[in-house]
């Protein structure tokens, strides 16, 4: 286990405090409660609410509560929470749609993670596993998923990383890629041959939430001994259908209704 930071550690004291009582309070409660200097708590209650994860509130002079940001996050937490859920039930659906092995996945920095699979009928060997991390741009979920992000945070994510081959077939040439998210972003789906797997290819399709962001993506992986062009297009139309049908158990499309 690392160190622990103790500015972090007393921030994060002074927010838990607010999950008692009321959900409001003083400097000095905060100081007798953590038994901290008066000053490093108008820091860190300055900070906090400079971050948005408190606020004053105006008829109370000198009181505090939690702020927007806290919110945020914990519906981010429960957002990520029905989607694996949700997402394993839907992923169930499609897999016994077409009998081949179906994920949906988020991405964490340059990184995909499997939060549901279900797998095929058929006896396939796959490097993918419910929680799992595996190189976004080796994966259709992870192209789609970089595709759907702004240049900017792409570009923050991909400058001065190397691109780790998993098999022969796996893309590690930045101007490849991005000519190959491009290509993503004009179609609207992902595909990948064989570049996470020797022997498997994918096909993704974005999932988005209630706002309309892209928050994960549904695959469908067949054995190359079953994949031909026209299987292919027939996928793609099951995982799109799919993903379409994982947004709107989050809300997609409602908040535009």
């Amino acid at each position: 286990m690392g160190r622990l930071v103790p500015a972090v550690t007393r921030a994060l004291d002074v927010l838990e405090l607010f999950l008692q009582g009321d959900g409001t309070l003083s400097a000095p409660e905060v100081t007798r409660r953590l038994q901290l200097p008066r000053t490093t708590v108008h820091e860190l209650l300055t900070t906090l609410a400079a971050r948005s994860y408190l606020v004053t509130i105006p008829e109370q002079p000198g009181r505090y509560r939690l702020g927007v940001r806290t919110y945020q996050l914990g519906s981010r937490y429960a957002e990520q929470l029905d989607l694996a859920a949700e997402g394993q039930q839907v992923a169930r659906e499609v897999a016994e749609s077409c009998g081949e092995t179906v994920h949906v996945a988020i991405l964490e920095d340059t990184e995909v993670i499997y939060i549901a699979k279900v797998d095929s009928t058929h006896a396939v060997r796959m490097v993918s596993a419910a929680g799992r991390k595996l190189p976004a741009h080796c994966t259709s979920v992870g192209k789609l998923l970089l595709a759907a992000l702004p240049e900017a945070e792409l570009d923050a994510r991909l400058d001065g990383r190397e691109l780790v081959a998993m098999t022969a077939n796996s893309v590690t040439d930045a101007a490849e890629l991005r000519a190959a998210l491009a290509g993503v972003r004009k179609r609207g789906i992902a595909v990948e041959h064989r570049e996470s797997n020797p022997d498997v290819s994918c096909v993704a399709a974005p999932v988005r939430n209630r706002a309309g962001l892209v928050v994960a993506a549904l695959s469908i992986s067949v054995p190359m001994i079953r994949w031909t062009e026209e299987r292919e297009a027939e996928l793609a139309r099951l995982a799109a259908g799919g993903a379409d049908a994982l947004s709107a158990r989050l809300g997609h499309g409602k908040a535009q209704a």
